[in-house]
């Protein structure tokens, strides 16, 4: 390029495009395990991913400055920010699939299954959990703001001494306060998804495993916390051994991933429920256990290895 072409192309540059972008404004990168760090990080996956109807509390603080709308950290002092800590519900899904509500009650509510905007659901959950706390009571969060590197995450805002304890529910009555508060439209609504609701129960004896029935099957899905490649040798060990059913009339269909993890999953008699496999669960997990530290894999773990991984799939 002459230089007479630079200067006319300096001239038509407005003020703005000749700053230096703001670092904060980035993109927000990607992250392979969003809720890793957190407490009961297996459970957030859980509630993000496999668990229809479930609910769980935090706690958690507003930084100064924060109003949900943008990096969370411009400091021009226009948000809520406290050092206060607030209690919020996190939930799974909410109605016409908002992103965040703060409820006429004064209930600040997040949906863990709203969708991402970004490489990093700890981000973007963390950006409508602001956007719900500075928003008014009664005030939907129907979209969800767009984070950027400099939005907090949720390790930075949520209270990390507290458990993260999923209650399961048979429907959405969640949403709301009491039924009254809803008009006609509303109680259709609410009334339907209740109807479409998967029946899930979560186990005892392990943590962070979900039985439901779909249809006439039943299924057991168990997020685990260790790392996939760890995860998925301890499986094979026990699949090559004969060892990865939870009893009679029952198989190990393979295993998926999501947000970093490894969810194995079971068909089960359809005619047994949830609490009739407490005993086999505890069992498969101490077998699991055990099959972590099991060395190099033989060639017959390495084909049963193989074999998990064709049916594997990944969740996004």
């Amino acid at each position: 390029m002459g230089k007479a072409s630079r200067r006319r192309k300096a001239q038509h540059q407005s003020p703005d495009s000749s700053r230096r972008r703001d670092p904060q404004a980035a993109p927000a990168p990607f992250v392979a395990r969003p809720f890793e760090g957190l407490a009961g990080e297996t459970d957030w996956v859980a509630m993000r991913e496999v668990v229809p109807a479930a609910t769980a509390s935090i706690r958690f603080t507003v930084p100064p400055g924060s109003d949900g709308e943008g990096s969370g950290s411009d400091g021009d002092g226009d948000g809520v920010g406290t050092d206060e800590p607030r209690e919020a519900a996190v939930v799974t899904v909410l109605p016409l699939a908002w992103p965040g509500l703060h409820r006429g009650d004064g209930t600040v509510m997040v949906a863990l299954q709203s969708g991402s905007n970004s490489g990093d659901a700890s981000r973007d959950v963390a950006q409508v959990l602001l956007a719900a706390a500075n928003a008014e009571p009664g005030t939907p969060i129907p979209s969800a703001p767009q984070s950027t590197v400099g939005t907090p995450r949720l390790q930075d805002l949520v209270d990390g001494e507290a458990p993260f304890e999923v209650t399961v529910h048979e429907g959405f009555d969640f949403w709301v306060a009491e039924s009254a508060d809803l008009d006609e439209d509303g109680r259709a609504s609410l009334e339907r998804a209740n109807e479409a609701a998967v029946p899930t129960v979560k186990l005892d004896s392990v943590a962070s495993a979900y039985w439901c029935r779909i249809g006439e099957r039943t299924h057991i899905r168990w997020i685990l916390p260790q790392d996939e490649d760890a995860a998925t040798d301890a499986l094979a060990r026990l699949h090559a051994a004969d060892a990865s059913t939870l009893g009679e009339d029952t198989r190990l269909l393979g295993a998926f991933r999501a947000c970093g993890l490894l969810v194995p999953v079971w068909d089960l008699d359809p005619a047994l429920e949830a609490g009739d496999y407490e005993d086999a669960m505890a069992q498969f997990g101490r077998r699991f256990d055990e099959a972590l530290d099991g060395g190099p894999l033989s060639v017959d773990e390495r084909r049963a290895r193989s074999g998990l991984l064709s049916r594997q799939v990944t969740l996004r």
